[in-house]
């Protein structure tokens, strides 16, 4: 059994962590995450409040054991969630999309764990003065909105510079990531492609299929004018959005071109029109299990692997 300051920080039996992905992470896949001994994490994206807290209590009723609500700072309901998560008791707030210090004092207060996303050793110091209970170092192999820094040097060095638990994210889907994120001294992982191929996963099949039948090369990043890149599986909408960045299209045309296409993905199976989001963890991935199986395969070659690795040692 793998044990490490995170199962004790959190309340959960495997240092794995379900990634907050945007209407791929609803209640179904958490409370399966949750249940199988990890920690999952609804999706708030940019969705309204009355559907965050209709998903926190669908959670609820699948499974008593704790779960994290996923915050992007740039949802306009900010305020609105965060009051939601407190009145519903949430375990966890995960964070990303920015620096989440000004409200962490309201979330530890009320009692809730702080775990924001960085990838940087800069804004993984700052929040841990302003209390963050936890850290995810997410590298840019990751899927969705991503930095520019890889999860192997990003782990370590955020590793030296802080004293809270940190969980390498970023390019992770089996028990080799898992023991190599320990190795680097993170106190476990967070994975979000891996779980979209899961037979929990609301995700469209066609979606599950893109990322099982992808191999090394398959994801791309765009959005980079913007300010906020972003990494997908390539087909023709990232395509298509990644010229509209290198032409003299306006920065509105562009936004107005990018939104609503991971709906229209995960809900209508439209690998064309739709957007793709994933890491370049797809490629590991080659099967669409239950969430228990993935969970139970991964710390098990985890451990063989540790075990193993003692040999190599004169």
């Amino acid at each position: 059994m793998i044990k490490t300051a995170l199962n004790e920080l959190l309340g959960i039996e495997h240092p794995v962590i379900q990634g907050g992905m945007a209407w791929v992470s609803t209640a179904e896949l958490v409370a399966a995450v949750s249940e199988a001994g990890g920690l999952g994490i609804l999706g708030g994206g940019n969705a309204p409040p009355d559907y965050v807290r209709d998903q926190i209590r669908q959670t609820k009723a699948m499974t008593s054991k704790p779960f994290g609500v996923n915050i992007p700072l740039f949802t306009p309901y900010l305020d609105e969630i965060l009051n939601i998560c407190i009145e519903e008791r949430v375990a966890v707030v995960a964070t990303g999309a920015g620096s989440p210090g000004t409200f962490i004092p309201q979330l530890k207060e009320a009692g809730l764990k702080v775990m924001p996303v960085v990838s940087s050793v800069a804004l993984a110091k700052r929040l841990e003065r302003m209390g963050a209970d936890a850290l995810v170092a997410e590298g840019m192999e990751s899927g969705g909105h991503i930095g520019d820094v890889g999860t192997l040097p990003l782990v370590p060095q955020v590793v030296d510079a802080v004293k809270v638990p940190v969980i390498a994210a970023g390019g992770i889907a089996d028990g080799r990531g898992l023991a190599a994120a320990l190795a680097l001294g993170a106190a476990g992982i967070q994975m979000g492609t891996r779980f979209i191929a899961t037979t929990e996963c609301i995700a469209h099949q066609n979606y599950k299929e893109k990322i099982v039948k992808a191999r090394d090369r398959a994801t791309m990043t765009s959005g980079h004018s913007l300010g906020h890149p972003i990494r997908a599986i390539r087909n023709p909408m990232a395509r298509k959005f990644e010229k509209m960045e290198r032409t003299d299209v306006s920065e509105e045309e562009i936004i107005e071109f990018g939104t609503g296409r991971l709906r229209l993905a995960v809900e209508e199976g439209d690998v064309v029109n739709g957007s793709l989001m994933a890491g370049q963890s797809s490629g590991l991935v080659r099967d669409i299990v239950t969430v228990k199986e993935v969970i139970e395969r991964m710390v098990a070659e985890a451990e063989q692997i540790i075990a193993g690795l003692q040999g190599v040692v004169a």
